[in-house]
């Protein structure tokens, strides 16, 4: 072969392969291309996930997690430049009631609307979050009275009417605003949760308002959870105990009844008053089994006294929580059999306020008792606002006259028209009275001359013991001017016979 041919053949052969490495080297080079937009792509969608992440959905505040990011640097540069960083926890007032009546969407609605007007009214450099529900949480470097002023500027801005859902009706709902300040008021760990706990002293003051954060108030709740835990084992432990306020019969000043008043006698603290452990037990579920405690212990004593022969009518109170239990007048019921008692002859007093609560659930209690035969009294009447068509069908025998009319009897006119109004108005619906919180010679005469069927109060004794209260009945704590007992105005009571 000519040197010539060869030469063309090397020729072609280096344009083939230089062809190949061209087309190979072209397409590494497009999937490289590839892969990067690709992963440009991936980077950008992973970016606006995190954008997201970063913003709540619901209002456009913070996330929780980008806050406590921001409130991190924000920690960090107050204890550098050793300034005051606040806190605000804003929650707002009756938002649960727009969702029960509206829905979760038109709720929404007014919180983004809540989120925007909060958001309007703080300055720039402001971190805020929605912590959850209707509840939001600001961050801002200045010291509290700025605070306090961005608190009442959002308390204003949240409590104008809402007219998105309805523009002819509008919505008017409340903020509770609570302030608290780093250093001052706690570590970064503890700073959110005072500013909550100031907020929450508002809220259950009413609302609509704002507070600086009091150290005294951690002291106050966890004094509250110790109470709450010791009264857990109060029970087992035998530590309650009833005391007996005798009620007296205003023609003869002669004792004919007595109500039961629990009392907590603490090993450590002594006597503890029931205005402070009772709503503890309320707000906690402990009230339902205190309350059967309290059923089956008066019903024990008043069969001891019904046996002995000191025949008084008792008195229990029964809490909103017991009204709506279903087999309250059961336990009644049983009690009272266990102990030979006649259920004409014991008394369960209910508040003004819950025995006007139109609902099924009372009504439906308030039937069994009359079904069952039990003396009812109606406890603080003309306290509140009574519908006097709802009192008829009330099986109410008894109405007790609020303390508060009681007390200025001897020094107002209006308080003396309105007692004497009250009593008329109960005897014409055949109603008897019984008058609370009698202290002075002067209220007593008075109450005897309006009428008043029944007195109690400290002019004639305090809450007693039950052994104190039947050393009395037997003459042993009598003198001069003090009530005696005399028989039942009612009928003698008999044993009830057992189930």
């Amino acid at each position: 072969m000519s040197p010539e041919l060869i030469d063309a053949d090397l020729l072609r052969l280096g344009m083939a392969a230089l062809t190949l490495i061209t087309l190979v080297a072209g397409g590494l080079w497009w999937r490289s291309r590839q892969r990067a937009v690709s992963l440009e792509a991936s980077l950008a969608v992973a970016s606006s996930k995190l954008d997201a992440a970063a913003f709540d959905r619901k209002t456009g505040l913070l996330s929780r997690d980008a806050f406590d990011a921001a409130l991190d640097d924000a920690v960090a540069r107050a204890d550098q430049q050793q300034r005051t960083l606040s806190v605000l926890f804003v929650d707002l007032d009756g938002f649960s009631s727009v969702n029960e009546a509206y829905g979760h969407k038109a709720g929404d609605v007014l919180l983004r609307r809540f989120a925007a007007r909060v958001h309007a009214a703080t300055p720039g450099k402001v971190c805020a979050m929605r912590l959850g529900g209707d509840q939001i949480v600001l961050a801002m470097e200045c010291e509290i009275e700025g605070a306090r002023e961005l608190a009442g500027a959002i308390v204003a801005a949240a409590g104008r009417p809402y007219d998105e859902l309805h523009p002819s009706h509008p919505i008017v709902l409340t903020a509770s605003v609570g302030v608290a300040a780093y250093p001052l008021h706690g570590s970064r760990a503890m700073i959110v949760s005072h500013a909550a706990t100031a907020a929450k002293t508002v809220k259950q003051s009413g609302g609509a308002g704002l507070t600086v954060f009091d150290p005294k108030i951690v002291v106050d709740v966890q004094e509250r959870a110790q109470l709450l835990g010791e009264m857990r084992q109060a029970l087992a432990r035998k530590e309650f105990e009833l005391f007996y306020q005798p009620k007296i019969d205003a023609a003869s000043l002669q004792v004919t009844a007595a109500e039961a008043l629990i009392r907590w006698r603490h090993p450590v603290r002594g006597m503890v008053s029931p205005a402070v452990f009772i709503p503890i037990a309320e707000r906690h579920g402990l009230i339902g089994e205190i309350g059967d405690w309290v059923i089956d212990e008066a019903c024990r004593q008043a069969g001891i006294w019904r046996r002995a022969g000191l025949r008084m009518r008792v008195a229990i109170n029964l809490s909103a929580y017991q009204m709506r239990q279903d087999d309250l007048v059961d336990r009644l019921r049983k009690a009272l059999a266990r102990n030979e008692l006649q259920p004409g002859r014991f008394t369960v007093e209910i508040t003004e306020s819950l025995a006007m609560e139109n609902t099924q659930a009372t009504q439906r209690a308030f039937d069994q008792l009359r079904d069952a035969g039990l003396h009812v009294a109606i406890d603080d009447f003309g306290a509140g606002q009574t519908s006097l068509a709802y009192l008829r069908g009330l099986p109410a025998s008894e109405l007790k006259l609020d303390i508060s009319l009681v007390k200025d009897l001897g020094e107002s006119a209006d308080a003396r028209t309105i007692a004497s109004a009250l009593i008329n108005l109960a005897h014409a619906l055949d109603r008897r009275v019984v008058a609370e919180g009698v202290e002075t010679a002067a209220q007593r005469d008075l109450l005897v001359g309006m009428g008043c069927d029944e007195l109690q109060g400290f002019m004639f004794a305090r809450p007693m013991s039950a052994r104190a209260i039947t050393l009395w009945a037997l003459g042993g704590r009598q003198g001069p001017g003090t009530p005696g007992f005399r028989p039942s105005l009612f009928k003698e009571t008999v044993a009830s016979p057992r189930p």
